[in-house]
């Protein structure tokens, strides 16, 4: 299903500021290698993030599924002096690929990469978390978010990527355990009356929450 019309798209991208030198090298580069590549975040939500975190200026950031590390440095460029993002992927061949562009992009001391499952990594951490960033396997959202919420400050934010799942959500009948995934994260928010939430129609839909 088509959710963004290709000239609204390219017509917005148009008029974005463009991406510095690393961030596209990197989209470059995944587009060309990378078979998943359909999963980095891109220009415009890329800049969006990148944005929204300037805005907010946070200390301490956690990324749940680093992929080839895009967003992390979109993320990362909103971080108060000396701040930190901690990003986490499960696949070593991704991070290593991250690992080189951070440190290429001079980002090496200011993202921590952890290599491994999340839920066991996310426990470990002992911070309290200014933004999330929950952009990983989507049958796991629901306890992602119940696992982070918690350390999130009052006030604090979660961003959830793909909340469309591919306008799969849509359906009169949804199918698919990704997609139904999903569709019950966006409901579990709606119903949470710890936070307030808007749903952005950004590429594969970006779910903007803030805990109260």
């Amino acid at each position: 299903m088509e959710l963004i019309n290709h000239r609204v798209e390219s017509y917005a991208k148009h008029n974005t500021s463009l991406l510095d030198d690393v961030l596209n090298e990197l989209e470059l580069y995944t587009i060309t290698h990378h078979k998943h590549a359909q999963m980095i975040s891109g220009h415009l939500q890329g800049k969006a993030l990148e944005l929204f975190s300037c805005m907010i200026q946070p200390q301490r950031v956690l990324e749940i599924g680093t992929f080839t590390g895009f967003s992390a440095l979109c993320l990362a460029k909103g971080l108060q002096t000396g701040g930190k993002l901690h990003t986490i992927e499960l696949r070593e061949e991704d991070a290593n690929i991250a690992l080189g562009f951070f440190k290429k992009a001079g980002m090496g001391n200011n993202i921590c990469l952890h290599i491994g499952q999340a839920l066991n990594i996310i426990p470990i951490l002992d911070e309290v978390w200014d933004l999330v960033f929950i952009d990983a396997d989507k049958v796991n959202y629901i306890n992602y978010y119940e696992l982070t919420l918690p350390l999130v400050k009052k006030g604090g934010w979660l961003l959830a990527d793909n909340v469309f799942f591919h306008g799969e959500v849509l359906a009169d009948n949804v199918k698919g355990k990704n997609a139904k995934a999903m569709q019950a994260f966006n409901e579990h928010v709606k119903n949470d009356k710890r936070v307030k939430q808007v749903m952005l129609t950004i590429r594969d839909g970006l779910l903007l929450i803030q805990k109260q």
